[in-house]
């Protein structure tokens, strides 16, 4: 599936970055920037290429024949978003039940330009005690990877500012969408 991945992105002039997340088993995965539904399959096919099978949490209510199917195939996980679950206690309970996960989250919980991440991805890495990446995907170069790995230091508001700050230098399909909206 590796070389198939790479070959179809090559085929639609993407590149896959060299870096990666080296002698990690489990992991929590930031993509940006996220203004397209184009990026879950150029970052799925990132995904198989690096030989990394990356997990998300998807509402249950879109486990119906025949998408929950395909949602599970690509890593989905069904959560429960009625108010009822914590999903942080459900998300690490996969981090322990798991010898290997690659949790992957959009922080601007939308397509659209959001100022405001959603902060779940910090508490999840941290209580599950792992790392934090940040992947990118950047439409204008046609490239996408792993830029590097976090280090949270406990300060979330400064931490999310530091991630924009990273992943301002990427460009989505829709810029104007984007970490700053420009």
């Amino acid at each position: 599936m590796r070389k198939l991945s790479i070959g179809i992105l090559r085929l639609f002039g993407w590149k896959v970055d060299k870096h990666s997340p080296k002698g990690v088993n489990k992991c929590v995965v930031i993509m940006g920037p996220h203004t397209s539904n184009w990026d879950f399959i150029i970052g799925r096919l990132a995904f198989l290429a690096y030989g990394v099978k990356g997990k998300y949490l998807i509402k249950s209510e879109l486990f119906f024949f025949p998408l929950g199917w395909f949602l599970r195939k690509t890593g989905g996980i069904p959560v429960d978003r009625s108010g009822k679950s914590n999903l942080t206690e459900t998300a690490v309970r996969h981090f322990e039940e798991n010898d290997s996960m690659y949790m992957v989250f959009t922080p601007e919980g939308t397509r659209s330009y959001n100022p405001n991440w959603k902060k779940g991805f910090y508490y999840i890495a941290q209580k599950a005690q792992v790392p934090i990446y940040i992947g990118y995907m950047d439409y204008e170069k046609k490239i996408g990877g792993f830029h590097g790995l976090f280090e949270p230091t406990g300060d979330i508001e400064k931490d999310i500012q530091d991630i924009k700050n990273i992943l301002k230098q990427y460009k989505g399909r829709f810029p104007e969408k984007g970490i700053d909206g420009k």
